[in-house]
This record gives C-alpha cells, structure tokens and sequence, in this order.
C-alpha cells in the first residue's frame, strides 16, 4: 500500500515539545517500516495553524487522495493533522468512507480501516476543536484583564502610551483629543475619508503618518 505523511507544527517552540517536524517525520518512517507500508511522499507546513485548511500541505494532501494516487495518510497526531472538526469529518466521509483511504495517527494509535477507528477518530476531533476553542477562551480573558488594568496587551492602541516602567498603559494628550475630535465629526456625518481629511488639516498625526478610513473605523470600534 502506498501512503503519504504529513507533517505541522504551527510554531517554532513545539520543537521543544517532542512535535518537531524531524521527530514526526521519524516516527512516520518508523512506523511505516514496521507496518510495511510503501511511504512515498513526506508533505509538512511549518509555522501554520491546524485550523485553517488552506493549508498548502493539507491541500497538497487533499488532492493527492482525490486523485486516487495514494491508500493511506499517516499522521503523528489528529490535532497535526487538523484541529477543525468541520474539517476532520468532511476527510472522513469524503475520502476515507469514499475512497477508502485509511487514516492512521501514531500518538492515538488510530486505524481508520475498521468502524471503530472510524467512529474514534470523530471523537477526537471534536475533543481537539474543544480545546482549541478553551484555549482561545483563556487567551481572550487574560487580555481583556490586562486592558481592564491598563496594562499592555500586544499592539499599543491610538490614544495611548506606554509609562516609564514599560508595563502599563498612560493616556497620551494629542492623540486623545484626536479621538474626541474622531467621534464628534462622525456624529456630524462625516465619512470616514473626510474624517482623515480634517485630521490631517488640524495637524493629528497617526501611527503610520497618514490616516486611512479604516484606522478611523478601529479607532471607532474600540471607543464605542
């Protein structure tokens, strides 16, 4: 039988967690010696999400199973593989119920060529999105607790500076009468371009030295 691996990491610090592509690539060859499958094309994206599918390797993988060219995907994990449930079900019905292509995960020693393995394999990938979506959850908490303290939390935003100790957000003058001037235009009907222009006029200078409507809109959104 023919197979393909694939292969992700979606950043460099996994190679610290036992999920680099060298360890995965190997443990793929490992296993398809001893399984005695033919392993015909290793396929990897670095530094990508696992849920998006537009990956370039996934996609490369999608259209060498639809081309009929290969029986079997092996994969380190489900969560390398993808961490979209949507996206774990649609390979499931359409190539390995369809095509009859076997999926096979070392890290949960999953077969897809039995029922069981099949069913499994649905678990598991909803508990991936799960914790995909808990950890984005936490993510977004602990940001939104660091602005409630003015703390910094990535990117300064426009009206704002960082204090002397670097940690903390402190209003910045100009740029908050430029707000204020923002939203009172804006109740007068201004578009969002002759907002840049009056701006401009008055001598407010943006982040990237010229203002573009959609600065205005974030500026907007985030003062609503």
């Amino acid at each position: 039988m023919k197979a393909i691996g694939y292969i992700r990491v979606s950043t460099t610090g996994q190679a610290n967690e036992g999920v680099s592509l060298d360890n995965q690539m190997a443990k793929i060859r490992a296993y398809c010696e001893l399984k005695d499958i033919e392993l015909v094309e290793v396929i990897e994206d670095a530094g990508i999400s696992g849920a998006k599918s537009t990956r370039d390797g996934y996609q490369r993988v999608l259209s060498l199973c639809g081309n009929g060219e290969i029986g079997a995907v092996i994969v380190f994990s489900i969560s390398r593989f993808t961490r979209s449930t949507k996206d774990l079900l649609e390979f499931v019905d359409t190539y390995v119920i369809k095509k009859r292509i076997t999926l096979h995960s070392l890290s949960e020693s999953l077969d897809t060529s039995t029922p069981t393995g099949r069913f499994m394999l649905k678990v598991m990938g909803a508990m991936n999105e799960l914790e995909r979506e808990q950890i984005g959850e936490r993510t977004k908490s602990a940001l939104q607790y660091k602005i409630s303290r003015n703390e910094r939390a990535g990117q300064i935003p426009y009206g704002w500076s960082l204090s002397e100790n670097g940690n903390t957000l402190v209003e910045n003058p100009k740029e908050q009468e430029a707000i204020k001037l923002i939203a009172v235009l804006k109740e007068k009907g201004y578009t969002l371009r002759a907002i840049c222009i009056e701006l401009t006029k008055k001598g407010y200078t943006p982040v990237g030295k010229t203002w573009h409507p959609q600065s205005i809109a974030r500026i907007l959104r985030r003062a609503a």
